[in-house]
Order: C-alpha cells, then sequence, then structure tokens
C-alpha cells in the first residue's frame, strides 16, 4: 500500500453500530490517522470502531460553542494540520482516495476543499438530482466554523448546523464521498423533521439567518432567497437536474426533499401566527 496520507479522519457519531464498519473499513490504512469522535452511544458503536482499528475520542456538549466539528479542529490530533469529516455512513470512494493521493504529492496551496456526495436514497446511488457538496477537508490552521447565535435554536444540539466552515481558499475536488445510510429510511425523515425545526427557527430569527447564510456555498445562497421553495426544490432537483433519470428513487428523493422545504414553511408560518419563536 502508499504512504498513509497527511491527514487525520473525524468520523462524528453518535449510534451509528449499522454503518461504522464501512465508513471505518474504508478509510483504515489510508490515512494518517483514523478517530472516532462518540457522543455516548448506546450500541456498539465503539466496539466496532474500535475492533477495526480506530481511536475512539469521547464527547460530551457542554451547550455551548465550540460545538462538535469546531471541537474536534481543536482537539483531535492536533498535531496533523490537515482533516476530513466524515460521517457514520459516509466512505471515500476509491476515485477520491487517488485524487487525494495526486493533490498532497506536493504543497497543498488551498485551505480547504469542496467534495461532492455520491447520495443514496432508498437503497440506491442516485446519478443525478440535487448535487450536495460538503466542505470535508480542511486545514484546522487556516478553517473554522463560525459560532453564531442560534443555541437557543432546536433541531441541531451538538452538531453545527447546515453551513460551511469559514476557510481563506477554496477548491472543489472532482471525486466524491459515498454518503449511504442503511438505517431505515424512516431515519432520514426523523432527522429532518428535526433539521426543518432549526431551518424555521432561522426563518423566525433573521438576524442568525442572515448569519448563517454568509457562511453557506453559492448554491445554498441563491436558494436561500427562492420564493415557493417546495416547488423550486421539485422542479430544480426532478426536471432541471434530471432527476427522473433515477427513475423510482429519484422521484422519491425529489418528493422528499420538496416536503422537506415544505415542512419549514409550514412550521415558520406557525410560528408567525403563535408567537412562539423558540
Amino acid at each position: 500500500m502508499s504512504a498513509k496520507l497527511p491527514i487525520v479522519v473525524a468520523i462524528p457519531t453518535k449510534n451509528e453500530a449499522e454503518n461504522i464498519a464501512a465508513a471505518v473499513g474504508s478509510v483504515m490504512g489510508h490515512f494518517e490517522a483514523v478517530v472516532v469522535v462518540d457522543s455516548d452511544s448506546t450500541d456498539d458503536t465503539r466496539k466496532i470502531a474500535s475492533g477495526l482499528g480506530a481511536e475512539i475520542v469521547p464527547y460530551e456538549w457542554d451547550g455551548k460553542y465550540p460545538k462538535k466539528k469546531q471541537w474536534c479542529l481543536d482537539h483531535v490530533r492536533p498535531e496533523i494540520p490537515w482533516m476530513l469529516f466524515l460521517d457514520g455512513d459516509e466512505t471515500p470512494s476509491p476515485a477520491l482516495l487517488a485524487e487525494l493521493r495526486q493533490v498532497f504529492s506536493e504543497p497543498v496551496a488551498e485551505a480547504a476543499f469542496d467534495i461532492p456526495l455520491g447520495y443514496w436514497f432508498a437503497g440506491q446511488r442516485l446519478r443525478h438530482g440535487y448535487t450536495i457538496v460538503k466542505r470535508a477537508l480542511m486545514d484546522r490552521n487556516r478553517c473554522y466554523f463560525p459560532v453564531l447565535g442560534d443555541l437557543d435554536a432546536p433541531g441541531m444540539g451538538e452538531q453545527e448546523g447546515h453551513y460551511q466552515p469559514i476557510a481563506e481558499s477554496v477548491r472543489r475536488l472532482r471525486s466524491p464521498i459515498e454518503h449511504e445510510d442503511l438505517d431505515p429510511v424512516r431515519t432520514w425523515f426523523d432527522r429532518h423533521n428535526r433539521y426543518s425545526d432549526w431551518e424555521a427557527w432561522l426563518e423566525l430569527h433573521p438576524e442568525v439567518r442572515e448569519e448563517i447564510r454568509l457562511a453557506k456555498t453559492r448554491q445554498g445562497q441563491l436558494f436561500h432567497k427562492a420564493p415557493f421553495k417546495p416547488l423550486v426544490s421539485f422542479g430544480y432537483a426532478y426536471f432541471y437536474k434530471l432527476g427522473f433519470l433515477d427513475g423510482r428513487a429519484g422521484l422519491d428523493y425529489a418528493l422528499a426533499m420538496s416536503f422537506y422545504r415544505w415542512q419549514i414553511g409550514l412550521k415558520t408560518r406557525e410560528g408567525r401566527r403563535t408567537g412562539r419563536t423558540g
């Protein structure tokens, strides 16, 4: 095997026993260190990850900033400047590993890299539709997650919300991280129900919403301003981005994301009607 990439992989987890073996197994031997940062899982997440050779670091949120990813940047293997964040249900594609070896074969000027997700939904790899890009790889000395006024918001808790870390300079890579959640599809809806609580809270707190808008990707900023978001979301993913070519899974995902946007709007209108903003 080639020399290890000079990167620490940080995998924030909580109850990821269904997925963690694939995540850890995909990176062991390729990177300088693999660390599972676990928030008191009650399943076998730690046991499985440790058995595959990952380091285990316990994490307990104190209810304040920094949240979990910034805490990783501050505390997890600080002697290694570069950190790649993977979710517990993500694996780097072989093409991404090869691309990273090419990037790190010479001095790296950029402070961070945006990486596309190869997204799986309802058991199928989506080839079209809405594309998710994550700023997942960064030099901890030149990047940080912003401190925002959303500690009172529901839905996110210890994790940073749907925004990008701030970086001095960024390059987008071509090859994907594969995002394949093996949990039942209901867990997707459970997560996005919580996420929509956070998004609706932001709509009711425009000063924080503006802070977060500035920390989103250009695509995220444009969509942030769009009217009729459920319809725009469906039309963009299913027709403009050719989601219909993915068959039933493409339709299901476009509908699910449209429903997510509808939830945000409905919860926002309820908050304005009732005066409940927390």
